[in-house]
């Protein structure tokens, strides 16, 4: 799945329904205080981040900005391009996540914005949670996040939207599959189309998984509960 259209669109978009200031603002002040709670008391220039899925380095930009030093992960070299227009100086990998591989350990690691959902086999969740055990110290963070069943079924569920803006028009159209707890997502931007799918995972069977492979599940925020669209889940490097 390369993304090459998405890539051009994605940023224009997702900052029309998103707020990254707030949002980046959030993930620095939890990620700063998991570093400490995970026994990590120095600088920030003194850890590196992994910013898995980076995408277009949106996240990888503003970790940055607060000193630490971040090597961003993705499998679409599209994205991975208009990420190293934004970050020049940052180290780029082209890589699925279940076949993570670095040459040394980081010290805390964030896979944002749904990332996690669009991994629709769970043997590839399981192993990407095994790879990433083997790059982090103990201690270190893990900071992620999904789409609950609530946003698939009600929210996505069966609906299209259309979003405009001086770049192109976008229509979003969704069929949700409940016996595959997917829902089948399309992008169609006039010039060209990109589809992919999504699948829903509850926290106790990421919190299952993540134990197998090393981790512990410290909290999620905000609680999970049936109107909430998006949790974010903090696990630590046992």
């Amino acid at each position: 799945m390369g993304y090459q259209t998405l890539a051009r669109y994605y940023d224009a978009f997702t900052q029309q329904n998103m707020d990254y200031k707030k949002r980046t603002e959030f993930i620095c002040a939890l990620l700063f205080s998991s570093l400490s709670a995970g026994g990590f008391a120095s600088a920030p220039t003194d850890y590196t981040i992994l910013d898995l899925a980076c995408g277009t380095g949106i996240y990888s930009q503003a970790l940055f900005a607060q000193g630490y030093d971040v090597i961003g992960v993705d499998a679409s070299a599209d994205m991975l391009s208009v990420a190293r227009e934004r970050n020049p100086q940052q180290l780029l990998l082209q890589q699925g996540l279940e076949q993570l591989d670095l040459y040394g350990t980081a010290q805390a690691a964030v896979c944002l914005t749904d990332s996690l959902n669009h991994i629709t086999n769970p043997a590839h969740v399981r192993k990407f949670f095994k790879r990433l055990a083997l790059f982090l110290e103990p201690g270190s963070p893990f900071i992620f996040d999904i789409n609950t069943l609530h946003k698939h079924e009600h929210v996505l569920g069966n609906n299209t939207f259309v979003y405009e803006n001086n770049e192109a028009t976008l229509v979003w159209h969704n069929r949700w599959l409940p016996e595959q707890r997917m829902t089948e997502i399309t992008l169609d931007f006039g010039d060209a189309t990109e589809q992919f799918c999504e699948r829903v995972y509850s926290v106790e069977e990421l919190s299952t998984w993540l134990g197998k492979a090393g981790f512990a599940v410290e909290k999620t925020l905000p609680a999970p509960g049936e109107e909430e669209e998006r949790i974010f889940i903090l696990a630590f490097k046992r």
